[in-house]
């Protein structure tokens, strides 16, 4: 109530009320959509699993932390009210970022807002798909706000905290954790109290985690848990890093990343604090993005904080004007490089697309095709097959459309979901063949480009194609 006062007697409350509802306005669009993203849809399988008792990671599988599915768990795979609260976290997302930006630049007026303003477009656009319900929507608000307490320099046992539950959203939250660490290390380098500050924040940062490991132990699938996190994700970063056998993008990164960090700590003496946190996280966050080395877009949200902050501190540290701008170059050559130029005319499509629709000038065919030309039969699909199901009856599909289980309101009958897992990972055929055999599911779908299907079909008859997908009906 205080803050909300504060905000009222400055001016900043209708800011952020004006900045908040255009957010809104932007991401209204995103409640409506088909269900038509891949890592959605397994979302949604596994939410739904969950909350028919399968166990997670051992009897069902997806290679992130548990909090996401959780979260889509506790509102039951919905994607309206996954997007909504994605939303939410959002608008709040927004205003501690302009707390947090108040504080790095309180000398300047305007900065503030500029800064804000960047961030709640970039995040609130469908260019960097922050139209998605992705782990990277929801880990922001907790590491903003880590970082808000941490350019405080106190309550870092919360920030540890925060960033904690960051992480049990995505394991690269470790990166903003580093950031922080080291900007509290290099700032109180020469005082005897930074073992004090920091242990708070480590012990905070593992509380969360050990918490979740105790449950997993408990539920007697700590394994399962670890490989999936942990292990699985080893192997899938490794493989984009890999020239030859060795991870040697992974190496040059990591020297890039420890000779800049140098560098700032050797200039520590002349930076100022709110530039030192800025570079540092900027640091951090490009590592973060391109640490998988895969050109997925929804990678570069956890940069926007940092690289908005980055136009703050062009305009605010005249010293080290020429210098920042440089490094904020190279950094959008270099996400030019990796990512592609972010298309803003795929926003304006976007928002023509919803608009038209929504007046009638298009049809629902047409609007879902918007979004993958593969949703409308997706749909199509669904409609001729959940008529057929009885209460207990599941479907198996064999392809990477996961959102299909959750268009016909059924329990994934297998472990891994989506075909590239089961093709992917050793026990991925023998576990899917074993759990067909036991589920006889109902109906198996064959998805058009995803290979022959490496299970026999006996006692299934083809029942008809919906554009290149077979649909097989179990004799008996």
């Amino acid at each position: 109530m205080k803050l909300l006062k504060k905000f009222e007697k400055s001016g900043h409350f209708l800011f952020l009320i004006l900045t908040s509802f255009l957010f809104f306005i932007l991401r209204l669009p995103s409640l409506f959509e088909p269900l038509w993203y891949g890592d959605e849809g397994i979302y949604q399988v596994l939410g739904t699993s969950l909350n028919h008792g399968k166990l997670l990671y051992k009897e069902i599988f997806d290679n992130k932390p548990p909090l996401l599915y959780w979260l889509y768990s506790f509102f039951h795979s919905d994607q309206f009210s996954i997007r909504l609260m994605s939303l939410i976290f959002g608008v709040f997302s927004v205003w501690v970022f302009f707390l947090l930006s108040k504080k790095l630049f309180k000398d300047s007026k305007n900065i503030p807002y500029l800064t804000t303003i960047i961030f709640a477009l970039l995040f609130a656009l469908p260019t960097l798909e922050g139209n998605i319900a992705n782990a990277e929507n929801f880990m922001l608000l907790p590491i903003l706000a880590s970082a808000f307490l941490i350019t405080n320099q106190k309550r870092f046992f919360a920030a540890g905290l925060l960033l904690g539950i960051a992480f049990l959203f995505k394991i690269v939250a470790v990166f903003d954790l580093a950031a922080f660490f080291v900007f509290s290390l290099i700032l109180n380098f020469n005082s005897l109290k930074k073992e004090v500050k920091l242990l708070p924040f480590a012990v905070g940062f593992i509380l969360p985690i050990f918490f979740v490991v105790l449950f997993f132990i408990f539920k007697n699938s700590f394994i399962d848990f670890v490989k999936a996190i942990f292990i699985s994700n080893i192997s899938y970063v490794g493989y984009g890093n890999r020239i030859g056998s060795l991870p040697i993008l992974m190496f040059i990164k990591l020297i890039l990343l420890g000779t800049f960090i140098y560098f700032i700590f050797k200039k520590r003496h002349v930076i100022g604090h709110s530039s030192l946190f800025i570079l540092i996280w900027f640091a951090f966050s490009l590592f973060n993005a391109f640490f998988s080395q895969r050109p997925y877009t929804h990678y570069l949200l956890v940069l926007i904080p940092s690289l908005s902050l980055m136009v703050g501190l062009i305009l605010f540290d005249k010293k080290y004007q020429k210098f920042t701008f440089v490094i904020f170059l190279a950094a959008l050559l270099i996400i030019a490089k990796g990512f592609g130029i972010p298309r803003f005319d795929k926003s304006i499509k976007y928002y023509q697309n919803f608009t038209s629709f929504l007046m009638g000038g298009k049809t629902m065919d047409s609007y879902q095709r918007f979004f993958d030309h593969k949703t409308p039969a997706d749909y199509e699909m669904a409609r001729f097959i959940k008529p057929k199901l009885s209460k207990n009856d599941t479907v198996f599909v064999w392809g990477n459309n996961a959102q299909l289980y959750q268009l016909l309101g059924v329990v994934a009958p297998t472990k891994y979901v989506v075909a590239y897992h089961i093709l992917n990972y050793k026990d991925g055929a023998i576990s899917t063949k074993s759990a067909l055999e036991t589920k006889k599911p109902k109906f198996i779908v064959i998805l058009p480009n995803e290979g022959q299907i490496p299970f026999a079909l006996t006692n299934y008859s083809l029942k008809i194609d919906i554009n290149k997908a077979s649909i097989y009906e179990r004799a008996f």
